[in-house]
């Protein structure tokens, strides 16, 4: 079963007035054709968050999505995960939430899954977890909360639970920034996004995606108390990381 996608025309036209990037209902319904050709190897990413969520997912606990937009990751994770086990998904966007509610429904999802509005810089309601992800969303949240959010996480993971993370990242060598960005807009322009898309886009972000270093999410996972992190994944300034709790 399949789902007709929009075509992210968001900045298409010259705005005169740009304003912060919001996950607002004009982005939620254009959503996962700008993810898809925004994000370098997306769907191989999504394919590897289902891979590795399946086989550290346990029985008794549950999978949570936090930041889980239009439930793309909860659908490929349920290919994968063995029944019994409950998905809860969170955003704070209603609008994302609202579409997510309405994707699954489609798609008839055959396990208890819970969808919940919550602003994830205050608190995160994580309990009894034995695999959580976050794609594409630490990046959004405030340096200032980001460690206290993922200690939050792993201590309402069970023993041996693991913490999925995919972000936008800086290099670790400031000479290399530049270059991968140029790489990463040339990803963009071969996705058929027009310069004025790019340039609007990349200030409408400037205040509200802010990267770290692949190395200070690693040290910021051990801070808050896992045990191994690994990378699992590297394009140029995309990184995905698993942590695990022992």
């Amino acid at each position: 079963m399949s789902e007709a996608i929009n075509s992210d025309q968001v900045f298409r036209e010259k705005l005169e007035h740009l304003s912060d990037f919001e996950f607002n209902t004009k982005v939620a319904g254009v959503f996962d054709d700008m993810v898809s050709r925004s994000v370098p190897f997306y769907d191989e990413l999504q394919r590897m968050t289902s891979e590795l969520a399946g086989n550290h997912a346990q029985q008794g606990s549950y999978v949570y999505d936090l930041g889980c937009s239009t439930g793309t990751t909860m659908l490929l994770m349920d290919k994968t995960i063995q029944e019994g086990i409950g998905f809860i998904g969170i955003d704070d966007s209603e609008e994302m939430i609202l579409k997510c509610r309405e994707k699954l429904d489609n798609f008839k999802l055959n396990r208890h899954v819970e969808l919940q509005v919550a602003d994830l810089t205050k608190t995160v309601p994580v309990e009894n977890a034995s695999v959580v992800t976050m794609v594409l969303v630490l990046q959004f949240i405030r340096p200032i909360n980001r460690l206290n959010i993922v200690r939050q996480i792993c201590d309402g993971m069970v023993k041996n639970g693991v913490f999925i993370l995919i972000e936008k990242v800086l290099t670790e060598e400031k000479s290399f920034n530049r270059e991968y960005i140029d790489y990463y807009y040339d990803f963009k322009r071969r996705n058929h996004y027009s310069e004025l898309e790019i340039s609007q886009k990349r200030e409408a972000l400037e205040n509200v995606l802010i990267p770290y270093k692949t190395s200070e999410n690693i040290n910021m996972l051990h801070e808050a108390g896992f045990d191994e992190v690994e990378v699992f994944f590297r394009w140029y300034n995309f990184t995905g990381i698993i942590a695990k709790k022992l």
